[in-house]
């Protein structure tokens, strides 16, 4: 299995995600690797890490997942690994519910989101967002 974080998804990996069926509600398990440093395009607050810099974007996302009707199930600092090999740990996980693709959607390319998006750049060296559906699963 090849492993390889990003902060965007590609042009594919959008009209994928987004292309694909509706089907109720889902929880996106976001796999979150921070910068060291912040970075911001406009080279401001260089004391941050990008921890903090991803923290100021998580504190606005959950208002904004709140407000179309989802919840921020859980999030957490990743502290080890019992089973498998990685070459670089993920530093925290999120777990978020969403009432729909379409309410995602909305969300991800809303005004409100935009206005956030920055701390996330700045904030993360990469991520994995992986959708999963409510149910037995194994």
């Amino acid at each position: 299995m090849n492993v390889v974080n990003h902060v965007f998804p590609s042009p594919e990996q959008f009209q994928a995600f987004f292309g694909s069926a509706e089907d109720g509600p889902f929880v996106m398990v976001n796999l979150l690797k921070f910068r060291d440093k912040a970075a911001y395009e406009d080279g401001s607050e260089p004391e941050l890490s990008g921890r903090e810099a991803y923290n100021r974007y998580g504190v606005e996302v959950a208002k904004l997942v709140k407000a179309l009707g989802g919840q921020i199930r859980y999030s957490g600092a990743v502290t080890g690994l019992m089973i498998g090999e990685i070459e670089e740990m993920w530093d925290a996980v999120a777990l978020a519910e969403y009432p729909s693709l379409a309410a995602f959607q909305k969300m991800a390319l809303s005004p409100e989101m935009h206005a956030i998006e920055h701390h996330r750049k700045a904030g993360l060296a990469g991520q994995l967002n992986i959708r999963t559906k409510p149910g037995p699963g194994v």
